[in-house]
Parts: structure tokens; sequence; C-alpha cells
């Protein structure tokens, strides 16, 4: 079996259906996705497609109260659940073949019959709002920098704020506004269909059906986001007082699945930084030989909540990606040392390319590592979507694969050389000591490491080049956002 077969995408009147069948599988995967997500916010209502989909993942239908709907699911050992992204917006959930009924009732209640109720709004607005000035701001620095970071790549772009929108942005919706954006972007037109797992045509049949009655109707397709050219190395810093340092940076780059040079820039960024893997260059440098911090990491497409999960998530398809580099919480005494060493990396990959032997052993490794980008039929279903969302003749996994094959180290450099770069960038930075830090960054301040323990002489040597890499900081590219405004509006 290739890892996405029977995948396939269905018309049906006018809603679409990717279907998964596994007929062994005793629990089928639902899901719908809606082409929907924060890009279509509108100015000054920022939060409002994440805030609506929760309603209709976590509030009550006009048949159960939320409480009534939890009960129900429970004996089925089921649940429902929505992801809201910049572009894409998917509810599903898993059941039983023997559920499979009581299930579908709830779920399609679920999309088609929301309540909106005024607790339900106001429960979740607060829980959304508590996200971000509690959750995001004081208990994860890791998450902060990395939202950061994309916000100020895509400044002034429909991808700028986070799904979760803005504190003023929340606080500006009513729930007038909710049942408004459900109405125009929760249609049948918006809407695709996909199953997996050991469904019957019945029940493929009834679950597209319920699609199917949603109204009539497709919103206009919003622009995709154009950021604006980067000249030199600008730099925002999260003032959070006594933080330590959490390091992002990077700048948008031209490609997407389905590319050739995708996949040939996935090799060099797994050889430079993939993710949760101990091997990569840049946990080896930062890591492993200096033990700065946990883990150091590379990305060219988005891959949130990247604290909590190891493989990448589906259902984040985007039009316009970034190159990104993650360097985890440090002391802030270690940060500008840290910062140098990544960009230094960088540039070497950029300037000299792979060699053979690290092209060899990145390629060997990602042909069989990308069996665990999908290991079950809800993750399959997952990618067998996205598939859709990036308009693919076939399926991202098996075209993974095939390029594991094919591609070669004058592709994989070539790709390195057309899209990745160290000179035009943006970096955020979340740290106790901004204004030092600021200063270090644009006198080019060395920054020397001392040790606890002894370390080698190789080491040593290394350390002294590191210490004086120089960065192209102008006073005038840096900017310090107290953490109270980030997200603010």
């Amino acid at each position: 079996m290739t890892l996405v077969a029977g995948a396939a995408a269905e018309e049906r009147g006018k809603t679409s259906a990717v279907l998964l069948p596994v007929q062994d599988d005793a629990t089928i995967a639902f899901g719908v996705w809606f082409k929907v997500g924060s890009q279509n916010d509108p100015t000054g209502k920022e939060g409002l497609a994440y805030l609506t989909a929760q309603l209709i993942s976590e509030g009550s239908t006009t048949k159960n109260a939320y409480e009534e709907i939890l009960r129900k699911l429970y004996p089925m050992a089921s649940g429902y659940g929505v992801r809201v992204d910049k572009e894409m917006t998917t509810l599903g959930g898993r059941s039983h073949r023997d559920n499979v009924a009581k299930y579908m009732e709830l779920l399609g209640d679920a999309f088609l019959r929301p309540a909106f109720t005024q607790a339900d709004f106001e429960r979740l607005k607060n829980d959304q709002i508590n996200f971000l000035e509690k959750n995001l701001r004081y208990a994860s620095d890791e998450e902060l920098a990395k939202a950061a970071l994309h916000s100020f790549v895509f400044e002034g772009t429909g991808y700028e704020n986070i799904p979760q929108g803005t504190v003023a942005g929340l606080q500006s919706i009513t729930l007038e506004d909710v049942k408004a954006f459900y109405a125009q972007h929760y249609t049948r037109d918006n809407a695709v269909v996909a199953m997996g797992g050991g469904f019957s045509k019945d029940v493929q049949k009834q679950f597209e059906a319920a699609v199917q009655s949603l109204p009539a109707g497709r919103a206009p397709l919003a622009a995709a986001p154009k950021p604006a050219a980067i000249r030199g190395q600008q730099v925002t810093f999260v003032a959070k007082p006594n933080a330590d340092a959490t390091i992002c940076f990077g700048f948008p780059i031209n490609v997407r699945r389905g590319d050739k040079d995708f996949y040939a820039l996935w090799i060099a960024n797994s050889w430079l930084g993939e993710h949760r893997n101990s091997s990569s260059h840049l946990y080896q440098v930062i890591r492993e030989a200096r033990g700065l911090n946990y883990g150091d990491y590379s990305y060219i497409e988005a891959f949130p909540e990247g604290g909590f999960r190891r493989q990448p998530p589906s259902g984040v398809g985007r039009r316009q990606q970034i190159f990104e580099v993650w360097i985890r919480t440090l002391p802030n005494k270690h940060a500008h040392f840290a910062l140098r060493a990544a960009m230094r990396e960088v540039k070497d990959l950029v300037d000299g390319g792979m060699t053979q032997k690290e092209f060899d052993l990145t390629r060997e490794f990602l042909s069989k590592y990308v069996l665990h980008f999908a290991e079950t039929t809800t993750n399959r279903l997952g990618y067998a979507v996205d598939d859709q969302f990036y308009d693919l003749n076939g399926s991202h996994l098996v075209k993974f694969r095939e390029a594991m094959s094919t591609l070669t180290l004058a592709d994989v450099n070539a790709a390195i050389r057309k899209h990745l770069r160290y000179d035009n960038l943006k970096i955020a930075i979340v740290t106790g000591e901004a204004e030092t830090m600021k200063q270090a960054l644009v006198t080019n301040t060395p920054s020397p490491m001392v040790y606890e323990n002894p370390k080698s002489d190789a080491i040593v040597a290394e350390d002294k080049e590191i210490a004086v890499f120089p960065l192209q900081v102008r006073a005038e590219d840096v900017r310090i956002v107290p953490v109270e405004q980030v997200f603010q509006k």
C-alpha cells in the first residue's frame, strides 16, 4: 500500500470530497475543510474566524447544550475538534463504526445547527482573550517568539496576526459578527468533505448529504499575502521582564509542496535543523557540543505548536511560506553567541552547499522518516486534504518519497542558492534584557563563551570565530515591544 492509497477527490454536486477508504479499519475519520481562516478576519475584528470555529466545535447546537453533547460523546470514546489557520479551518473527529450514526448526528449538528448562545460566546471569547493575555505572553516564550516572527515577517498582510487574533479585535466582536461570518463562509461551496477508514457507501452518502445541506454561496478568496521586501537584518525584541532568551529568524520563500525545489530544500533543511532530530546540524552545534539549550531547529513551511509535537501538522496549508530558524530558550548571556552561531551555519550552508556525504545520509534518513509523518488514517486523511489545498496532482507524501530517489546533490545545492539567504531577514527575540541585547547587536560587540566545564580545543577555537561573527543590524532596524502590547491590537 502506498502512503495515501485510495485517497481520491470527487465532486458531489457543489461539495468536493476527499476519500481514504481503509476497509479493515474499525474506525472512521470524519472531516470538513472550510476554505476560510484568519486571513478572512475583517479589519478590527481579528480573531473572528477562530472564535466562530470554536463556537461550532465547543458550543451548543440548537438540539443539544454543549454539556449534553459531551455527555453523549463520552460513551462512544469519541469527540470532534477544529483547527483554524491562516487559510484553512478543519473540523473533524473519529468514531468507531458501531457508533457512526449517533456520532454523525452530533458532528453534523455542530456545523449545520450551531446555537451561537450568548453564554457560549462569552465563555469562548474570554478563553481566547485569556490565551493571548496570559498563556501566549506569559506561559510559552517559545511559542511567543515564533508568533512574533511570523507577525513581523507578514506585517501588513492577512497573515500578520495569529489565528487567535488580537485582544482589541476580540473585544470588538459581537455575537452578531459571529453569525454573519458563519453565514458568509460556512457554505457548501466553501466546504470539502473528508472521510477515512472503514466507512460504507451509505455512510459516505449520508455525510456528504449533511455537508450538501449547507446553504449555497462562495465567499471571495482573500488576496495572497505579499510581504514587504526585507532589507538588512531587522529585529523585533519582545521585552518580557525576567525572561530568558528565545530567538527566531527567517524570511519568506516562494516554494510549496509539489515543487521540485520544495523537496530539495527539505533535504537541506533536514540536514540543517530537522524538528526534534538530535543529529541535525544546528542541534549538534548549539545543543550537543555546547549545551546551551534543549534544541535548535529550522523549517521551510508552517510548523505551529513546535514545542508540543514531533511531526509536521496538517491543516495549515498556506500560499506563502517562510524559512525559519528556531533557537529554543537559553540564558540571556548566551543569546548573542547562539544567534551568531546559527546565522553562521546558515551562511556556511548558503555559501558552500551540502557535501555529497551529507546529502546521501540525509536523503537516506528522509526516505524512511517520511513514513512517520502520517502513521494513522486520521493523519493521512489530513495530508490528503492538504493535497487539495495545494492543488497537487497526486499525494505530497508520495511525491516526497519519489523525490528522495530522484533528487541529486546538484538539485539541492541549486535550491539552496536560489531560495536561502542570511543577509535580508527578520529576527524576533523574547528576552528580559532587550536594551542590553540591542546595543550588543548594533555595535557587533564580541560575545565570547565561558563554560562551567572545559571544552575541547576544537570547540574553543570555533567559539573564538563565532564570538566575532559579524551581524548586520542597524539601530534604526531594531524595535522593542513590551510583552503586554504583543497582539494587543
